[in-house]
């Protein structure tokens, strides 16, 4: 009984044939849906079928760079100027899942770099790099959905909060200054908008507040929340 002819399934399976093909797009379709279930759960603008799609036409981009490169040899073609393209053209769809709220919180940039680095699997699948583009899924995957948590307790447990509040009147912010210094918070940054609060004049703050301390972002809003004048506050 002849044993299994490795040496031969490798060079099948990265030349360009019907079976190649198939297993470099299921690998794309496994690897971006992997990636995009985690950001649809949490109901992000990209999901499940954002990052299959963008890896599977990552995958075929570079099929048919080599596709390119093995048919027409009697032509100078450069091998890495398709993947060159995906590159520097993903980052107008990942711009696109990036907005600023209204409170000034910036939204999608975990999405934006997961569609870059979606993009980057399927360039590393479609050139027959499966050592690499495994690793690599791996790598990602841990970093998106397993370090999430890792992620949150540096945020939260920092010296530094970003916080958006509303007053019911403007002349409460002199009180909440002198309210911050008082807990041993210091202001480093401001911003100061006109509330939306119907018959009052209202204002809103996106204020940077840092601790001497190390403090718990949940026990310094709650904090804030009993300063005179507090409409609304959260952690932004």
């Amino acid at each position: 009984m002849n044993g299994i002819n490795f040496d031969g399934i490798y060079n099948m399976l990265h030349e360009v044939n019907i079976v190649s093909i198939s297993v470099r797009i299921l690998l794309a379709m496994l690897m971006g849906g992997v990636l995009g279930f985690e950001r649809g759960i949490k109901n992000r603008p990209a999901g499940f079928r954002t990052y299959m799609l963008v890896c599977i036409g990552s995958t075929l981009v570079m099929i048919t760079n080599q596709y390119m490169c093995q048919t027409f040899t009697d032509y100078n073609i450069d091998p890495a100027r398709l993947g060159a393209q995906v590159v520097s053209g993903i980052g107008f769809l990942g711009a696109g899942t990036i907005i600023v709220t209204s409170r000034n919180q910036i939204k999608g940039l975990t999405t934006a770099a997961g569609l870059w680095v979606a993009a980057c699997l399927g360039l590393a699948i479609g050139t027959g790099f499966y050592s690499g583009a495994i690793i690599g899924g791996i790598a990602i995957v841990i970093a998106m959905i397993f370090l999430h948590k890792v992620d949150q307790k540096i945020r939260t447990g920092g010296k530094i909060i970003d916080i958006y509040i509303e007053f019911d009147n403007i002349g409460h912010i002199s009180s909440f200054m002198n309210y911050v210094k008082e807990n041993d918070l210091e202001v480093q940054d401001m911003l100061m908008n006109k509330g939306e609060i119907p018959g009052m004049d209202s204002i809103a703050l996106v204020i940077s507040l840092k601790s001497n301390k190390k403090m718990h972002h949940a026990y310094v809003i709650q904090l804030l929340s009993h300063a005179q004048g507090i409409q609304y506050i959260e952690e932004i």
